[in-house]
């Protein structure tokens, strides 16, 4: 399987912290960067040319809806994973909406964002 190159944000830094401590121990992501809002991760994914992002979608400076459409105009190939505490559907309708391929709920069993990471599209 090919290594994905991940770039994680959320606002909170212990969510960043977690993932980027467990994640990698797949074998198959390496974590390339973080970003604490949607500004810093336009910018972090201009400069590391990530695989995925994944990106929460409520955060301060810049959402990760707008941040999401932004990424997407970049980098098309690029593939970003909503991750939120928003179940709801709007929630999932404004992530697909602003170009996320995928939308995973957080407390989600571990192994469904790992597959979703590693997913080819």
């Amino acid at each position: 399987m090919n290594t994905r190159r991940l770039l994680i944000v959320d606002d909170v830094s212990q969510v960043r912290t977690d993932l980027r401590t467990l994640l990698p121990l797949t074998g198959d992501i390496v974590v390339v960067g973080e970003a604490a809002n949607g500004l810093e991760a336009i910018h972090q994914a201009d400069v590391l040319q990530p695989d995925v992002v994944l990106m929460d979608l409520e955060m301060p400076v810049m959402n990760g809806y707008e941040a999401t459409r932004q990424i997407k105009n970049q980098l098309p190939a690029c593939r970003v994973i909503a991750l939120t505490i928003h179940g709801y559907p709007n929630a999932l309708e404004r992530a697909l909406q602003s170009g996320a391929d995928a939308l995973i709920i957080k407390g989600a069993p571990l192994v469904n964002l790992v597959q979703e990471i590693l997913r080819k599209e």
